[in-house]
């Protein structure tokens, strides 16, 4: 059984940063790219940025580029977020989410598994 487990985020001050990570296990993890995306309240889930099966392929939603970075460590079964520069509006549950391939989507519909979700809260 697939397990996606995130961690790192919290309570920030506007131009602060946190690193969100998310541990998976009971898959090939180095084979699949892995994505991740964001829910405010009351809105839509949102791609924030996609990373394919070696790493050598990512992508960042305009709101997030230049700020935001995603990585892949496949010894640790990890994918990462650095959020830099953080705004009040990057405020949102995140999650990291499996794909079924090697190459990310900024569909939400296209992941398989689903992480629980971290909360990210950046105050003005």
């Amino acid at each position: 059984q697939v397990q996606l487990v995130e961690s790192g985020g919290g309570l920030v001050q506007a131009g602060g940063s946190l690193r969100l990570s998310c541990v998976a296990s009971g898959h090939t993890f180095s084979a699949k790219a892995m994505g991740w995306f964001r829910q405010a309240p009351g809105k839509e889930r949102d791609f924030v940025a996609g990373i394919n099966w070696n790493g050598g392929n990512t992508y960042h939603a305009d709101s997030v580029k230049g700020r935001f970075a995603i990585s892949r460590d496949n010894a640790k079964n990890t994918v990462y977020l650095q959020m830099n520069s953080l705004k009040p509006e990057d405020t949102a549950v995140y999650y990291c989410a499996a794909a079924p391939s090697g190459v990310w989507s900024s569909s939400w519909n296209y992941y398989n598994y689903w992480g629980q979700g971290t909360q990210v809260t950046v105050s003005s």
